[in-house]
C-alpha cells in the first residue's frame, strides 16, 4: 500500500516531458503565468458606423467599450458588423434593436460549425493526440484551454509581458473546451514574438521569423523526448513569412524539418509547406454555423469572389463570426464579426486532430487531399449572379472516409 501511495504521489509531481508509467498524458510544465490583459476602452459617444465600400473590415470594434448612454435603436445594421466581449456594456433593452441578440450572437460564435459538436458527441475530441502551437503570450489558466497544456514556453518574451489577444483566440479555437475543434487534444505551447523586441520600431515595423525557427526547433526537440504514443502531430502558425522578411530561410527550413518527419505545419504558408491552399468562409452572426448554407465569401475577400479563379481552388474554412477566448480574463470571452487566417489555422489543425485520434496512421497529405476531396460545394449568390463556393471544408464526411478506408 505505501508503495503504491509513493508511485501516485511521484506522478503528481513530477514536471517533466515524459509521462508517468501508466500515466495518459504527460504531466504539464509551464514556465510562467502571463497575467490578463487590463483594457477598458472607455464609454463612446456614437457608435462607430459600418462603411460596406471600405477595404476595412474592422470598422465596428465595442471590445471592452461602454455603450451604456447610446440609443441604439436604429443601428441595427452597423451592430450585425460589430466586435465585443464580456467586458461590453450594452444600453438597456428599450435602447438596442429588436433584432440584435448579443448573448445569442456570443453563443453561436462559440460552435465551431459543420457538424463538428456531433463528432464530439460520437467522442471524436482529438483525445490522446498532441499538437502544437506558436504563437504570442496568453493567460494561461481560461477555463476553455487550461486543461490542455502539456507545456508552456517562451521565446524572446520579457518576464513582464501580460497576455495578448492573438494567443487566447486562436488557443480556443483548436483546443478549447466549448469553443474548440479538438477539446481533449494535449498543447505543446511555445510563445514567441515574428519580431526582436529589442530593436522593435513601431514607426517602421519589420517582421524577424529566426524566433519562430527556433521555437519550430524546440517543438522538434521537445518532441524527440515523448513516447511514441504521445509524439507531436501538428504545428500551428497563424502567421505567414515572405521571402524578404528577416529570418524566412531560417523558419522555411524549420517547417521543412517538421514536415519531414511527418507533421502537419498549419500556416498562413501552407502552400509552401505542403502544397495546398487555403481561404476563409464568411457567416451572417445570426445564421446557423451547422448549415453548409450560412457560409459565403469571408469579409475581407468578399469582393474579390467572383473575379478571382485562384480563391476557387482552395480549402474554405470558417473564420468570421467567431467567438473566442479573451486575453481579458480566465472566464471572458470576444466575438469577432470579421475574422482573419489566423483563425482558420487552429480550426485545420483542430480537424487534424480529430482525424488522426480516428486513424493514427493518417499523414498531412492524405488528410488534405482528402479534405479536398471530401469538400462539400455550395451555391451561393451574389448580388444578381451565382456561382459555386466550395470545397468547404466537410470534416463529418472526412472522419467517415477515414472510418470507412
Amino acid at each position: 500500500m505505501k508503495a503504491k501511495k509513493l508511485l501516485v504521489l511521484l506522478c503528481i509531481v513530477v514536471i517533466e516531458l515524459s509521462a508517468c508509467k501508466g500515466s495518459p498524458t504527460p504531466a504539464a510544465k509551464i514556465d510562467r503565468h502571463p497575467p490578463s490583459y487590463k483594457w477598458n476602452a472607455g464609454k463612446l459617444s456614437s457608435l462607430p458606423i459600418y462603411h460596406p465600400d471600405s477595404s476595412n473590415p474592422y470598422q465596428v470594434d465595442l471590445r471592452s467599450a461602454d455603450l451604456s448612454g447610446l440609443d441604439l435603436r436604429g443601428s441595427l445594421n452597423d451592430l450585425l458588423y460589430a466586435d465585443f466581449d464580456s467586458q461590453t456594456v450594452w444600453p438597456s433593452a428599450d435602447r438596442m434593436p429588436s433584432d440584435f441578440d448579443w448573448k445569442r450572437i456570443m453563443e453561436l460564435g462559440k460552435n465551431p460549425g459543420l457538424g463538428i459538436r456531433g463528432l464530439h458527441a460520437h467522442g471524436i475530441t482529438g483525445r490522446g493526440v498532441s499538437i502544437a502551437i506558436i504563437d504570442q503570450p496568453l493567460i494561461i489558466v481560461h477555463k476553455e484551454y487550461t486543461s490542455r497544456f502539456r507545456l508552456y514556453e517562451e521565446i524572446n518574451v520579457t518576464p513582464d509581458t501580460s497576455s495578448q489577444m492573438h494567443g487566447p483566440a486562436v488557443t480556443s479555437i483548436a483546443v478549447g473546451k466549448t469553443v474548440g475543434v479538438a477539446p481533449e487534444a494535449d498543447l505543446y505551447y511555445i510563445a514567441t514574438w515574428a519580431f526582436d523586441p529589442s530593436s522593435w520600431n513601431p514607426s517602421s515595423p519589420k517582421r524577424d521569423f529566426r524566433f519562430y525557427a527556433q521555437a519550430i526547433r524546440r517543438i522538434l526537440e521537445i518532441n524527440r523526448q515523448l513516447p511514441e504514443s504521445h509524439k507531436i502531430r501538428a504545428i500551428s502558425m497563424s502567421v505567414g513569412w515572405g521571402p524578404d522578411e528577416t529570418g524566412y530561410s531560417e523558419v522555411t527550413a524549420a517547417a521543412n524539418e517538421a514536415e519531414a518527419i511527418g507533421m502537419l505545419v498549419a500556416s498562413s504558408s501552407i502552400e509552401d509547406t505542403h502544397g495546398y491552399k487555403i481561404n476563409g468562409l464568411g457567416r451572417s452572426p445570426l445564421a446557423n454555423p451547422d448549415r453548409f448554407e450560412s457560409y459565403e465569401p469571408g469579409l475581407f475577400w468578399a469582393k474579390r469572389f467572383l473575379d478571382n479563379d485562384q480563391i476557387r481552388d482552395s480549402l474554405l474554412i470558417p473564420m468570421d463570426s467567431r467567438t473566442t477566448a479573451s486575453f481579458t480574463g480566465p472566464d471572458e470571452y470576444a466575438f469577432f464579426r470579421p475574422g482573419g487566417w489566423s483563425w482558420i489555422t487552429p480550426y485545420l489543425t483542430g480537424v487534424y486532430a480529430l482525424a488522426v485520434q480516428v486513424d493514427p496512421t493518417i499523414t498531412p497529405d492524405r488528410f488534405l487531399t482528402l479534405a479536398m476531396k471530401t469538400g462539400r460545394t455550395i451555391e451561393f449568390k451574389q448580388g444578381d449572379r451565382t456561382s459555386s463556393l466550395g470545397p468547404i471544408l466537410d470534416p463529418v464526411s472526412l472522419i467517415e472516409a477515414l472510418k470507412s478506408k
